[in-house]
């Protein structure tokens, strides 16, 4: 070998020794290849190399037999049959919905979303006698409250979208847990005329004719978050009224400002005016020419309103600058604090919001909700570039994260990382230690209770 090597030399014998190893492997997986056909086509009628010989060639070179020509066109069949009952049945599954109405037309009666009730707070009085386990108010001022969202029955277009609504819900059933809130969560599209903006009309009005024990519902979007884990609503502000909504009066009343509130966060009583309002909210609303045309009718009255189809707030501005003397009375437009806090003024001041101040505000200092208009991360388009809006929703969601850890000791390493650590030991005298938000047992869950 080390007399081959000097002769030949040693880069030229490396590359003969490399062959050799590689005709090695040539010969052992021809002889396994030969194995695995011997025993998938078998050893021939008499087992021996020539019968072999015969069959390979009648199998892979002759041509087929009128046997194996009906054995193929069966498995041709059978196959076609079971791709045409597979692609059925997906066919199925993907348009196993009702074919959508006809729109409705200019000429078509206004739209309703139900039989018109005209006793509601009788019927709900009565009720609510009949049931004093379940009062509508949990204390004095504290009403009982559920807090309504939803998202579209189909797969967000953007994969990630689906784990963002995670986040979204998650974020709203600890905001609730904490404030003694219910929550109602949709997935479906209760009436096909009313999609997109309008689809929470009629979903609300279920609700209030369901849920008699209900005092308000809280209507928040899905891309809404809770950044104030400590505020509680002033309930008591809200007494004379039925509708609340994040707006100022001048620019609703006085400039009709199609942006003079926000519907992604309000709260409507479970009273008649409120089932009133919706059959005046709601004949806007049908997709097709009537919303359309609805539109055109809006931006023209409304200040700066771009061109495009009705949506339910432009619609609620406009009723309540039409029509101020109906409905104004009971509506309050609440700007104390944020109901509906617009992302893009918020969350790039979260840092300085933690090193000033403490929750418990809810005003720009520290608003009670982060709402991110135009985001839409559950679609491949938005407003917004998808990688801000994103990066954004993670901060928003571990800035109302870190209240809800701080209660078992821990907090994320910072509002942009998944990853958590501890920030105070453990200790043997639980109950002793200290919340420092005061979000393990707050005094507004605090209940009634009578003397015995």
């Amino acid at each position: 070998m080390w007399v081959a090597e000097r002769m030949l030399g040693e880069r030229r014998m490396r590359g003969i020794n490399r062959f050799a190893r590689n005709a090695r492997l040539t010969v052992v997986c021809l002889f396994l290849t030969v194995l695995v056909l011997r025993g998938t086509v078998g050893a021939g009628r008499f087992g021996t190399p020539q019968q072999d010989l015969i069959e390979l060639r009648h199998r892979f070179i002759s041509h087929p037999q009128p046997q194996q020509q009906r054995a193929l066109a069966e498995h041709h069949d059978a196959l076609a049959k079971s791709t045409s009952t597979f692609t059925s049945s997906s066919t199925t599954a993907k348009d196993d919905d009702e074919p959508e109405p006809q729109p409705r037309s200019l000429r078509d009666p206004p739209y309703t979303l139900g039989p018109k009730i005209t006793d509601w707070d009788e019927q709900r009085a009565a009720w609510n006698a009949r049931h004093p386990e379940t009062p509508p108010f949990l204390n004095d001022i504290k009403p009982r409250v559920m807090l309504v969202t939803g998202s579209s029955p189909k797969p967000c277009e953007n994969p990630v979208g689906d784990h963002y609504l995670l986040k979204s819900i998650k974020n709203k059933m600890d905001y609730c847990r904490i404030h003694d809130i219910e929550v109602f969560y949709n997935m479906a599209l209760l009436d096909a005329e009313l999609a997109g903006f309008w689809a929470k009309l009629p979903l609300l009005r279920a609700l209030l004719l369901a849920h008699p024990e209900v005092e308000f519902f809280w209507w928040m979007d899905s891309d809404a978050m809770f950044t104030d884990m400590a505020f509680e609503l002033p309930w008591e502000r809200y007494g004379p009224y039925n509708f609340v909504l994040h707006g100022w009066d001048e620019m609703v009343y006085d400039d009709r400002n199609w942006i003079g509130l926000n519907t992604g966060s309000f709260l409507i009583r479970n009273c008649q005016w409120s089932l009133d309002y919706l059959d005046a909210w709601a004949p806007m609303g049908p997709k097709g020419p009537v919303r359309t045309e609805a539109g055109r009718v809006l931006t023209k009255h409304l200040k700066d309103r771009p061109v495009f189809e009705a949506d339910d707030q432009s619609a609620m501005v406009y009723i309540l600058a039409t029509q101020r003397e109906k409905w104004g009375d009971k509506v309050y437009l609440e700007n104390g604090y944020y109901l509906h806090g617009y992302w893009g003024i918020l969350v790039d001041r979260y840092e300085e919001m933690l090193e000033n101040y403490q929750p418990g505000l809810g005003d720009h200092r520290w608003p009670l909700v982060t709402h991110f208009v135009g985001c839409k991360p559950c679609s491949k388009f938005g407003d917004y570039p998808v990688e801000r809006c994103l990066k954004q929703m993670d901060r928003a969601f571990n800035f109302g994260d870190n209240q809800v850890l701080h209660m078992y000791g821990f907090e994320h390493k910072s509002l942009a990382s998944r990853r958590v650590k501890r920030i105070r030991n453990e200790t043997s005298n639980p109950l002793e230690t200290k919340d420092d938000y005061g979000l393990l047992h707050p005094a507004f869950k605090a209940v009634k209770t009578t003397a015995t």
